[in-house]
C-alpha cells in the first residue's frame, strides 16, 4: 500500500503533535491496519456519502492515541483518508480532535479530489 499526505495534512499534524506527542507513532499503527483492511468497517470508520464524488473518501472514528492514556480508540482523533483500490493507494487528506472541529472540511476534499 502507498501512503501519501497532503500539504494541509501535514499541517494538521505538526498542529496536532503538540498536544498528542505520541501520534506519529500512533498513524503509524494506523497505516498498518489500513494496509490489510483499507475499506471502510463501521463502526470504525465509514465511508463519506453526499460529495459527489467518485473518489472513496472515508473517515476513521476510532484511532488509538497512547498519549490519550485510558481514551483507547475512543480518543476522539478523527482521519480522513481517499482509498484508490486500484492504485492500491491511499492519500491522507485531514486529521482532527473532535473537540477542535465538529466534522471533516468538505471543502478540502472536494477541492483535491474533483
Amino acid at each position: 500500500m502507498i501512503f501519501e499526505e497532503l500539504d494541509e495534512f501535514k499541517k494538521d499534524l505538526r498542529s496536532l503533535l503538540k498536544k498528542f506527542r505520541t501520534l506519529n507513532d500512533d498513524l503509524d499503527v494506523a497505516k498498518q491496519v489500513l494496509e490489510v483492511l483499507p475499506d471502510e468497517r463501521a463502526p470504525f470508520s465509514y465511508r463519506i456519502d453526499n460529495l459527489g464524488l467518485v473518489t472513496c473518501v472515508i473517515k476513521v472514528k476510532k484511532i488509538a492515541c497512547k498519549a490519550l492514556k485510558g481514551k483507547g480508540v475512543n480518543s476522539g482523533l478523527r482521519l480522513i483518508y481517499a482509498y484508490f483500490k486500484t492504485e492500491q493507494k491511499i492519500v491522507f487528506i485531514e486529521l482532527y480532535h473532535k473537540n477542535d472541529k465538529e466534522k471533516e472540511d468538505r471543502e478540502r476534499i472536494k477541492f483535491y479530489f474533483k
